[in-house]
C-alpha cells in the first residue's frame, strides 16, 4: 500500500509523491486525511533550512502533526472505530522518508490510542487541536500567564485558552500591525505601548528569542518566562535576571492529556477555533501553500485540503 505525502526534498524543496505505507498491525487504524496543517515553528525551521540538528530529523521528510480524517480501515483488535473521525498528531508510517512528524499525507496508519476521535462537525479546524495542545501545555505547567508575547495562531490560543480555563484576560504585544486585529476578550497591543513591568507570568508564542532580555526587564520579582516556541539558541544577561530572581521554564511538546483536554473544552463550547484558519489550499499548491505560510504575513493559519486527492 502506498500513500501520496507532502515531501520535505530539502531546504525551500516541497514535493508530492507516493511512499510505501507500513501494513495495519492487528492494534492500527488507517486513516484518510481530509485536512493538515502546516505549522509555522518547527516546519518553518526545516523548509528554511534553519532547524539546528535534532533527533530523528532530517531530509527527507514526511512533515505534518496538525491532521483530521477518518478511520476507513482498523487491525482486528480496533476494528470498532472504523468510521470515527479523528485527529492525528503524526505517524511514523512510511517507508523512504524520515517520518518524525508523518501527518502530511494522503492516508496514515498509527497505533490506535494515538488517533484521537473528534465530532466530525469541527471540519478542517480540528488541525488546530495540535496548536491548542500546545497552548494548554504551556499554561497548565504553572500559573496562567499575564503577558502573552506574538499574535500569531498559537499566541491566540494560548490567549483564548487562558480566558477559558477562567484566569483573567491577559495582556499581548505583537509588532506587526495586520496580527493586531482577531482578539476575542483581550487586548493586543505594540510592546512600546505597555508601561507594566510586574508581570508574574510572561508566556512568549513567537519564537524570537532574541527579545528574551526585554520580558526579563517586564517581569515582577520572582516572575516566570515560558517559552512555548522553538528556538535555535538562547541568551540573556545575567545581572536583570538576577535582580528579579526571574524563573525560566521551557514547554515542551504536548501530551495526550493535552489533546484530550482541549478537545474537551472545543466540544463542551468553551474553547472557540473560529477564525483562526485563515487559508486553505488543494494538496496539489502545496509549494505555493508552503512559502505562503511562511512569508505571507496575513496568513495566520494555511490549511492544505486532501479530499480532492481521494
Amino acid at each position: 500500500m502506498h500513500s501520496l505525502a507532502v515531501i520535505l526534498a530539502g531546504p525551500q524543496r516541497i514535493e508530492l509523491r507516493p511512499l510505501p505505507l507500513a501494513s495495519i498491525a492487528e492494534t492500527d487504524v488507517l486513516v484518510e486525511i481530509a485536512w493538515s496543517g502546516i505549522s509555522t515553528g518547527t516546519e518553518k525551521l526545516l523548509w528554511s533550512g534553519a532547524m539546528p540538528p535534532f533527533p530523528g530529523m532530517g531530509y527527507p521528510l514526511v512533515p505534518g502533526y496538525e491532521s483530521v480524517g477518518q478511520i476507513v480501515e482498523a487491525g482486528a483488535r480496533v476494528r470498532d472505530r472504523v468510521g470515527e473521525w479523528v485527529f492525528v498528531p503524526g505517524a511514523n508510517c512510511f517507508e523512504g522518508a524520515h517520518a518524525l512528524f508523518g501527518g502530511s499525507a494522503e492516508r496514515v496508519v498509527l497505533p490506535s490510542p494515538r488517533a484521537l476521535r473528534i465530532d466530525p462537525t469541527i471540519g478542517e479546524r480540528g488541525v488546530l487541536l495540535a496548536l491548542a495542545a500546545t497552548a494548554h501545555h504551556a499554561i497548565a505547567g504553572g500559573t496562567a500567564p499575564e503577558l502573552i508575547v506574538g499574535h500569531g495562531i498559537l499566541g491566540r490560543l494560548i490567549a483564548r485558552l487562558t480566558i477559558a480555563l477562567g484566569a483573567p484576560p491577559p495582556m499581548v504585544w505583537e509588532t506587526n500591525p495586520q496580527r493586531r486585529a482577531g482578539a476575542m476578550g483581550y487586548a493586543v497591543i505594540a510592546p512600546e505601548l505597555d508601561g507594566r513591568h510586574d508581570y508574574r507570568t510572561i508566556c512568549d508564542a513567537s519564537g524570537a528569542g532574541s527579545h528574551l532580555d526585554s520580558w526579563i526587564a517586564r517581569l515582577a520579582r520572582g516572575g516566570e518566562i515560558v517559552l512555548a516556541g522553538f528556538y535555535d539558541k538562547l541568551g540573556f544577561a545575567y545581572p536583570g535576571a538576577f535582580m528579579r530572581e526571574a524563573r525560566l521554564r521551557i514547554a515542551a511538546e504536548f501530551t495526550p492529556e493535552d489533546s484530550r483536554a482541549v478537545i474537551a473544552l472545543v466540544e463542551a463550547g468553551a474553547l472557540s477555533l473560529d477564525g483562526l484558519v485563515s487559508h486553505v489550499r488543494p494538496v496539489a499548491e502545496a509549494p505555493q501553500a508552503y512559502a505562503a505560510a511562511f512569508e505571507d504575513p496575513s496568513c495566520v493559519k494555511m490549511v492544505l485540503d486532501w479530499r480532492a486527492a481521494k
